[in-house]
């Protein structure tokens, strides 16, 4: 992990800032990038406890601009010191794409304004009165984080919470809750341009899971020593008597266990003898799976989640195991998962025309790629899974990852891939060649094609999809609004040929 004491810039990184009143003395908050999601969800949560709420970004878009008008928050569209001389705010929270140099960021450091940084802020808000639960790992924390607020909720807890997606049923990622618990997904990325840390080790959980651990985010993590030593020092901040849930099945995970000094150790898992949280009897159907739940060897309810998936199971194990501890009756984790509407991309169906199913999912990482296409397979068996992926996100389209992209496409019937968009910022050398990374899945035996985005993708894709096909379509963003175009185009195919 980084510190901002050792960058070359640290004289601007490094300063004193003022301390932070208690919540209850605090009336205005203002944000700098509140349209980023975390900010924007921030801001959400901020307006719902009753503060008033401002805040400023370069370029206030749907759906988020949206979002916080309708909530009644004023938007600064552009940066510019005048802005926080006219909110004059009791609390600047400053987003982590803010660089030393930004303009606000600047003013508010040189005016000695109190400020923190978006973890910051979500700890000194909503978690320090309340039972905080945190969901890390690399894959999979959004999820297992929208079950465990289900299953608190189901049970009469009201949790509040913050989730980096959307639940079905809630059409939200956020909610203040009542007193008792808050749950949030406890993200590795870093802080704030001060604070290199990792957003995670500010919210000092009760109650932690870490799901997965493998490289990512490689642009700031310099390598998978640097990454590892993100959640070691994660699992060795937990205090004495508190609880962190472990992936059995991962032997990165599993070895925190030897870090977390004092902590309670619960494993999760499908492979190992001595996870305390497994599952027997799993049957998949088109509707999801059933599973016996087994706590300490004891086979305790018949559950059903209506999600396919081997890593979705393991993501329910691992709420579970949580929810569990927290007093929950196996028939309560039962009837909770039973409930379970899933998140909004994640194998989210957008619609089925022709015949052809179009499906949404945020996969990214070629791990969740993998793992994603695979449960379409489980899922839709019978049908021809056609994975079209956009690698976006600043960690995928780096060629660290080239290889493994080659690789997680084997259980597609074929494979459409989007050419990476490049910043100014983006050494040529570290762009991941999205040419040889669909000459590997066709060496592979998966026929595979590349087209310059969302435009030059759709026509080949439609004309390629036939009755019966499920379209996968895997993007940490909007990708042009593919899915929706996607089902227009078939639905206007099935128009004419009707006509016809």
């Amino acid at each position: 992990m980084h510190s901002a004491k050792d960058l070359p810039d640290a004289h601007l990184r490094v300063f004193d800032r003022p301390p932070v009143p208690p919540p209850e003395e605090i009336e205005s908050v203002y944000l700098i990038g509140i349209c980023g999601t975390g900010m924007g969800t921030l801001a959400g949560l901020l307006h719902e406890a009753g503060y008033d709420v401002a805040g400023s970004d370069e370029a206030a878009y749907p759906p988020m601009s949206t979002r916080l008008a309708e909530a009644g928050i004023s938007v600064d569209e552009g940066y510019d010191p005048e802005n926080l001389r006219r909110a004059d705010p009791d609390l600047v929270v400053v987003g982590n794409a803010c660089t030393p140099t930004h303009p606000e960021a600047t003013y508010a450091r040189e005016n000695k304004l109190v400020q923190l940084s978006f973890p910051g802020a979500l700890r000194h808000f909503f978690l320090s009165s309340r039972t905080a639960l945190v969901v890390a790992g690399t894959h999979g924390k959004t999820t297992t984080t929208g079950m465990l607020v289900q299953l608190l909720a189901d049970a009469g807890y009201d949790p509040g919470f913050m989730i980096g997606g959307v639940m079905q049923g809630y059409e939200r990622s956020y909610k203040l809750g009542g007193q008792r618990y808050f749950v949030v997904e406890g993200d590795e990325y870093d802080s704030a341009y001060f604070d290199k840390r990792p957003k995670f080790m500010h919210y000092k959980p009760e109650a932690a899971i870490i799901t997965s651990m493998e490289f990512d985010h490689a642009d700031i993590y310099s390598d998978w020593d640097d990454y590892r030593s993100a959640f070691r020092a994660f699992a060795e901040t937990m205090p004495e008597g508190d609880l962190l849930v472990l992936n059995g099945d991962d032997p990165e995970v599993r070895a925190l266990a030897n870090v977390a000094d004092g902590a309670r150790v619960r494993f999760f898992g499908l492979k190992g003898g001595d996870d305390d949280v497994t599952a027997t009897d799993v049957r998949t159907t088109p509707e999801g799976q059933h599973f016996n739940l087994v706590v300490d060897g004891h086979a305790e309810a018949e559950v059903f989640l209506p999600i396919s998936g081997r890593h979705n199971l393991l993501d329910a194990l691992a709420a579970s195991a949580v929810a569990l501890d927290e007093g929950l009756s196996p028939q309560q984790v039962a009837d909770g998962f039973a409930a379970f509407q899933g998140m909004k991309r994640r194998q989210e169906v957008r619609g089925e025309e022709g015949g052809v199913l179009v499906i949404d999912d945020f996969a990214h990482h070629p791990t969740a790629v993998r793992e994603t296409i695979r449960a379409g397979r489980e899922r839709w068996p019978d049908r021809r899974l056609m994975a079209v992926f956009e690698p976006r996100s600043n960690s995928s389209r780096r060629k660290t990852f080239e290889e493994e992209y080659g690789r997680a496409f084997d259980q597609a019937a074929c494979a459409f891939l989007s050419t990476p968009p490049q910043k100014d910022s983006d050494p040529d050398a570290d762009l991941m060649d999205a040419g040889a990374v669909v000459r590997t899945i066709s060496e592979r035996g998966v026929p595979a094609h590349l087209y310059n985005g969302a435009d030059a993708l759709i026509g080949p894709l439609s004309e390629e999809l036939r009755p019966g096909d499920v379209a996968l379509i895997m993007s940490n963003g909007g990708f042009g609004n593919l899915h929706e175009r996607l089902l227009e185009r078939l639905a206007d195919g099935q128009s004419r040929s009707r006509k016809e």
